[in-house]
Parts: C-alpha cells; structure tokens; sequence
C-alpha cells in the first residue's frame, strides 16, 4: 500500500480536475472537488513522512522501457517530501482562499482557473517526488504548461504580453534541462538521484561537467536567478491566488527544488567544489540577492514589490546549497516550506486588500492597518519573518543560512555572510514602510468600497487562510517539526554528508 501512495497523491489534483469540468455549471461541486482533492494529497503526502524519518523507502515504478536505466516512476526521499509537504499543505489554504477571491470579485472563467489550477500543483508534487531525472523534467513542463491560462487569465494585452515572456523564458529552458539530462545519462547511464551526487560523473573532463553544471541552471530558469528573472515580476498580472501559487508553492519552488537536486544529487558537492562550480552559483545567488532588493525598494505596486522580493528569497536556498556545508544546506531545505508560509501570507493579503478596497498601490495604503486589522497583522508577521527576525521561522532558516557561511571557513564564506546580512536589512527597508504606512500614517481621505461603505476587511475566505498561514510561520519558528518538517531535513543532511 504504502508504495502506491505516491501515484495515489499524484492522481488526487488529475481526478479532481477530471471532475470539475462537467461541473462548470454548479459552483459548489466544482469545488467541492478542489477541497476534497487538495485535503485528500496532504494527508496522503503527509503520511509518507513518518515511513521516511524511519529511514523507509518508498520508490514505484510507473514505466520501464527497454533501457532499464530509463523508466518514469517515484522516489520518496526526505528532501523531496519536505517540499512535496509544502505545495500539498498549501494548496488546501489557497483552494479556500480562491472560492472566496474569485467568487467575489466575479471573475470569468473560473473552472478553467480551477481546472489549470489543478494540474499546475500536480506537478508540483510530482517534481518533489520524481525518481530520476526524466520524470522530474515530465512533471517540470507539466507546471509551465499549466500555469500558463493562470497568468494569462485577465485575458487583457498586458495578461497576453505577460504570458507570451513566461513562455519565452521557460519554454528554452526546459530545452536546456532536457540537454543536461542526455549529457548526465551519456556520461554516467543513469537518471537517477543519488545522495552526494552521481560518481561516474567524476571521471568526465572538467570543460564536460561545467557545460552540464550551466545547462542545468539554465534549464531551472524557474529559480528566476538574475538575469533570467523578468518574467516574473511580468506575470504579476495573474491573480492574487495565482501569485500566490507562483511564488510560494509550485512554479519558483520547483526551480529552486531543481538546482538542490542537482547540487546535492546529481554533479556531487565533491565535484562542485572541486571544479570551482559552487563559487560561481553562490555568485549568482548573492548577486540576485542584493539586487532584487534594490528593485523592490522601488516599486509602489504591492505585488511587484512582493516578486522581486521573492526574486531575492530565493537565491538564498540557492546560496545554502552553493556553500556545500551541512548548516547551509539545511537551511536552504529550511527556507523551502518556511519561506511558502511566510511569502504566501504576503500575496494573499495582497489579494485581500484588492478585494476589500480595490487598490494595488503602497501609496494608497495609509491608514490600512486600522480597517483591515487581521489582514495587515498577518502580513505584518510574514514581512518580520520574511527579515529574519524572531519570532518568525525565516528566523531558523536565516541562522542555518549564517552558520552555514561562517562554516566555509575562508574570505568567501565571511562575503557570502556579509551578503545574508545585508540583504535580510535590505527586506526590513522595503517590507517595513508597508507596516509604517499600513498602521501609522493617516488617509488622504474616507476610503470607501465603490464609494458605498468604509473599508473592511475581506469575506471570511479570504481572510481565514491567510490568518492560518500567518499562524503557521510563528508556529513553526516554535515547533520547527511541525509536519515532519525538521526530521526531514536532518535526515537529508545525514543522508549527503554521512553521520547523524
């Protein structure tokens, strides 16, 4: 039984999108069938976990073909389930959280939005849990063709101009992740992830394994390291829950879950830091770090302020697993789940305050925090978090992240240090004048909804999840193994650098 569970997890998002289009003409069933399946693949992820703290192994094959070293099938491991945990816990909070935006705001199309919506953490899953490469990319191009009608789902020039450069960006590099994967099966033939990394990898020449290393980061554009990021702040037109879903669960996790596969699983953090490729990654990261902070400091709209913070959120589980220590690399698989909480929180306050008053503006914000109270404290929990700073879990991620670059132990651990620091300062600089604005600064004038009624907060389901995830980051910053959570990633680490 418990070898099927992953397949079984996997079909809960596909029978439920089966089901939601002959009920495009009843609202309620329709989702029903969201709920249901979305409750149906945590509890169903979730009870992997105690089978994999144990040292257990789940792994089922789905396909074999005539090459034995090729086959599509699932993998449980503890680094994928701490991420397969993530996008399931969340997608039941968004799968509420959207019946109460997209009821209210009337939007159209609302069963393909479920439907997409459906698939789009399908793969998400799937990645999490994939055996081998060839499965990972399947599940991989699974979320960008999904995730697609979501982006472009106003329908207007500008959603249309922003779909046709999130398929300009990740359609190539799904092109480059599938050229690292015929280069990884020709020099090693095998697929498969393996803890510290392929050896046979280590018998090609250095010029073959840096062309894999660049091929690979490309093919994870999803990661949105810079300068391949723009499509994200782009895609930013989609709605809030989609935002959400953007940043927080399926699309930029996937790609950041993609380069610590590879770090960790594929090349070998032998073989990077032998061939120097870890300090070129950790470049990267630390330079997207510090600039898309200084982008978001200049944004007014809300949610663009939000993606590129995100931009920069990102590169720090990049920079964790750059650094090639056990602290570092800890608190990049840390940093996955505590930084979809906290960053989820963010996008649907976002989504709750357009609902509520129908601004997109930091400017048109004064005096916010007094009318939606929840709503703001909420976000206001996720921005301190998001900073570093306790009593939030960004906290516990960020430390792991410090100690992990102290423990390099060279000129290049202290700058990478230094680039933590400055950057978690950079987010109070551009999270904090929100929370000033919100809750300090006095309103031009009445604020009022279509010029009818003062302001307030949103329905109850749009409020509720992200009060829950609000919760959820102060939680985890008490209880860290919440879900398994910190078992699993002390059990990745033993299982990439040997000991307990």
């Amino acid at each position: 039984m418990e070898l099927m569970t992953p397949l079984f997890a996997i079909l809960c998002p596909a029978i439920a999108a089966a089901l939601i289009l002959p009920s495009r003409n009843h609202p309620n069933i329709r989702e029903a069938w969201t709920i249901a399946a979305s409750l149906a693949m945590f509890l169903l992820v979730l009870s992997m976990a105690p089978l994999i703290v144990k040292g257990e192994t789940i792994k089922l094959i789905l396909f074999q073909s005539m090459f034995k070293d090729i086959y599509i099938g699932f993998k449980v491991d503890a680094f994928g389930e701490i991420f397969a945990i993530t996008a399931s816990s969340l997608w039941v909070l968004v799968s509420i959280y959207s019946i109460g935006y997209m009821r209210t705001l009337k939007e159209h199309a609302q069963t393909r939005y479920y439907f997409s919506f459906c698939f789009a953490i399908m793969g998400a899953v799937g990645v999490a849990l994939s055996a081998n490469l060839v499965t990972l990319f399947i599940f991989f191009e699974i979320i960008t063709v999904s995730t697609y009608p979501l982006v472009i789902h106003e329908q207007t020039p500008e959603a249309l101009r922003a779909g046709h450069k999130y398929l300009a960006y990740l359609m190539p590099a799904g092109a480059f992740l599938l050229f690292g994967i015929m280069i990884t099966y020709y020099l090693a033939g095998t697929k498969d992830f393996t803890p510290s990394g392929i050896r046979q990898l280590a018998d090609a020449s250095p010029l073959v394994v840096t062309v894999l290393f660049f091929a690979f980061l490309l093919g994870f554009m999803k990661a949105a390291w810079m300068p391949f990021h723009s499509w994200l702040p782009s895609a930013m037109i989609a709605p809030s829950p989609v935002s959400a879903l953007l940043h927080a669960v399926a699309v930029v996790k996937a790609g950041v879950f993609g380069i610590v596969r590879i770090v960790g699983y594929v090349i070998g953090m032998d073989l990077m830091q032998e061939l120097g490729l870890w300090l070129i990654l950790a470049g990267i990261a630390g330079f997207t770090m510090i600039v898309a902070s200084f982008f978001a400091i200049t944004q007014d709209n809300l949610k663009r302020r939000l993606a590129y913070s995100t931009i920069s959120q990102l590169s720090y589980i990049i920079l964790g697993a750059a650094l090639l220590t056990r602290d570092s690399m800890q608190g990049a698989m840390l940093h996955i789940p505590f930084h979809g909480y906290m960053k989820i929180t963010l996008f649907l306050c976002a989504g709750a305050i357009l609902v509520a008053t129908g601004k997109t503006r930091i400017s048109e914000m004064a005096g916010i925090g007094k009318r939606m109270p929840l709503t703001m404290l909420a976000f206001s929990i996720a921005a301190i978090g998001m900073a570093g700073i306790p009593p939030v879990c960004g906290f516990i991620s960020k430390l792991y992240l410090c100690l992990g670059a102290w423990a390099v132990g060279s000129p290049y651990g202290m700058i990478f240090l230094a680039v933590i620091l400055i950057s978690s300062l950079l987010d109070i600089v551009y999270f904090f004048p929100i929370i000033l604005t919100a809750f300090f600064k006095k309103p031009a004038e009445d604020i009022s909804v279509f010029g009818e009624e003062k302001m307030k907060e949103a329905p109850p389901l749009v409020v509720v999840p992200l009060t829950i995830t609000a919760i959820f980051s102060l939680i985890f910053f008490i209880y860290p193994n919440m879900f398994y959570i910190y078992d699993l990633a002390k059990m990745a680490i033993s299982e990439l650098f040997g000991g307990v």
